[in-house]
């Protein structure tokens, strides 16, 4: 009886929050709105909001730089330029991509279907992750064994090859844990509602926006009759042509009306830019929807909030996973792999300089620190820590020279 109910359990589809052996579902168990159309990733992608919202957060995630350092035994970290994870994950993730396109196709997989997957090709003696390639959500399958083990199957050009799990990197959306859940799936409502819309919207405008009329007549027709009247006159309500129609017998003919807010579908559009945004977490105004308020005081706000309850966590998802997956154990104990968000202050000079500024001035960085990130030259004299002496203690003023040190000789300081 346990073997049946072990053989049963490996074929049962669970829900969002089951966990269960064999092949790991990512779709809901049931539709909160019957009869919603399942729309495909092609089909999903022809709605300009999810296709806006999925570039908008693949290329910003792409756009950053990932470096890999490393780390003293003191916690002092310096970058890796010539280690192979610096040139994996910073350089060349595979002979056929840079890893601004290795990452960007890594997202648009996670952001559809919840999971992002790569095969990891490593050096045999070693074992360090020598490239990364993408394989599709919809050509991977996930079986837990069980002993807890994780297997991939990956079906490709009619074969399928198995992957141990520590040969994939796997970035999971929300799920249990074990699997991410297929975005797409779970908003099927939403994007069928978009789809249905659009269709409307594209027939409606297909005949000039004009409804079809109704055509009056004083007596009752014949069928044949009407199939003719409908054959002369039906030019009326599609208005294809620019003839001048001249009704007799008592004909009249009346338009059927229809406002110019129900002709363009705009509360209904409107709503489904705002609907879709919510599933990607993305503000709609980023989307260039005009038509909503603008929450912060101004649009860098705006920028800040994505950047931190969007981009952020999606980027940290990425680092574990990487550290976790990709990295073998000796690695994890002398290196470590993160993305570069100052990157994302490079379209703002002046937030970039403040920060800069700020650094110097209370010294966390050193001038040619701060200059090697804006790709100029160092400068002589540009690699001592300095500091404002503003708040120096009363007994310490006339003092501190430059280039001096303090009464307690701990630390030097130089006057801006």
């Amino acid at each position: 009886m346990a073997l049946i109910s072990n053989f049963f359990g490996w074929f049962r589809r669970g829900g969002a929050l089951d966990e269960v052996p064999g092949i790991q579902n990512t779709m809901p168990s049931s539709s909160l709105v019957e009869g919603t159309a399942l729309v495909s990733p092609d089909g999903a992608l022809q709605i300009s909001t999810v296709w806006a919202c999925i570039e908008l957060r693949a290329n910003t995630i792409a756009s950053m730089p990932y470096f890999a350092y490393d780390v003293t035994l003191d916690g002092q970290k310096n970058m890796a330029r010539n280690s192979r994870l610096y040139s994996l994950l910073h350089e060349t993730p595979n002979a056929r991509m840079t890893p601004f396109e290795f990452w960007r196709s890594m997202m648009m997989n996670h952001d559809l279907r919840g999971n992002a997957y790569a095969r990891i090709d490593r050096d045999a003696a070693t074992g360090e992750a020598l490239s990364l390639w993408p394989m599709p959500a919809d050509q991977v399958m996930q079986n837990v064994l069980l002993d807890g083990t994780t297997v991939y199957s990956y079906t490709l050009g009619g074969e399928i090859f198995f992957l141990a799990s520590e040969n994939v990197l796997h970035l999971k959306g929300l799920g249990n844990g074990t699997v991410g859940l297929s975005k797409l799936d779970y908003m099927r409502a939403t994007t069928d509602s978009a789809a249905k819309a659009q269709s409307t919207a594209s027939r409606l405008f297909g005949t000039n926006g004009k409804p079809t009329g109704v055509l009056m007549v004083d007596e009752v027709l014949k069928p044949a009759q009407r199939e003719a009247i409908r054959a002369n006159f039906g030019e009326i309500a599609t208005a294809n042509t620019g003839r001048l129609f001249v009704l007799e017998a008592n004909m009249k003919y009346q338009q059927l009306s229809l406002s110019p807010e129900d002709q363009q579908l705009l509360e209904s559009r409107n709503f489904e830019v705002e609907e879709i945004c919510r599933w990607f977490n993305v503000p709609p105004v980023l989307v260039h929807h005009a038509n909503v308020t603008a929450w912060g005081s101004g649009i860098s706000e705006i920028f800040d909030g994505f950047h931190k309850l969007g981009i952020r966590p999606a980027a940290v998802n990425i680092e574990q996973a990487v550290r976790k997956q990709v990295m073998t154990p000796a690695q994890r104990a002398r290196q470590s792999a993160e993305f570069n968000f100052d990157a994302l202050l490079r379209g703002n000079i002046k937030d970039r300089f403040e920060v800069y500024s700020k650094a110097v001035q209370n010294g966390l960085k050193t001038r040619n620190e701060c200059r090697q990130l804006e790709n100029d030259s160092p400068i002589t004299g540009g690699d001592e820590l300095t500091a404002q002496t503003n708040l120096a203690p009363l007994s310490m003023l006339g003092k501190i020279q430059n280039g001096g040190s303090n009464a307690t000789g701990t630390q030097n300081t130089q006057a801006q």
